[in-house]
Formats: C-alpha cells, structure tokens, sequence
C-alpha cells in the first residue's frame, strides 16, 4: 500500500465520509484531490478517485501488462522462424 497517501488530507475516515460524502466526492471530481482513501479501524479500507483518475491508471496498467508480453516473446524470438513485415504484408495482398 505504499503511496497511497502522500498528504494528510488524502485521508478520511469512515465516520467522516458518511457525513460529508457530497464535499467530499466534490473535492474528487472538481480534481481538488486526486484520490481519498477511507480509513475504518485505523486501516485503509478504501480509495474515492473520480472516473477520469480511474480510467487513466486503467489504461496504464494495460500498456504495462502490454509491454510485458511484448517483452516475454522478444525472449523466444527465433529469427530463423520470424517472418519480416514485408513478407507478411506480401501474403495478404
């Protein structure tokens, strides 16, 4: 969990969000703050981030798992087997 909060006002506890969930789902999407995180028992229960933050970490998290697989096949590239792109090409006119 680390980096979940890098400033105090990034936390709210359980209690707090019930009462004051409107200010606070304002403060996420007018992008006052990036994300909450909701703390119940002295422990981090939750994270409140607007749909644009949520969508953005999505996306990177598919280019990361993207990259990976690239770069697991580029271990087993076998040039012997490998067809360039212009042989590709040339099989699908």
């Amino acid at each position: 969990m680390t980096g979940l909060l890098t400033r105090a006002e990034q936390a709210v506890s359980a209690t707090t969000m019930a009462r004051t969930f409107g200010a606070r789902l304002k403060e996420v999407t007018s992008g006052d703050a990036t994300h909450l995180v909701i703390f119940k028992d002295n422990e981090p229960a939750a994270v409140l981030m607007g749909v644009q933050t949520y969508q953005a970490m999505l996306d990177e998290l598919a280019d990361l798992r993207a990259e990976r697989l690239a770069v697991e096949r580029l271990r087993s590239l076998n040039e012997e087997t490998t067809v360039s792109l212009e042989d590709m090409e040339a099989r699908f006119r």
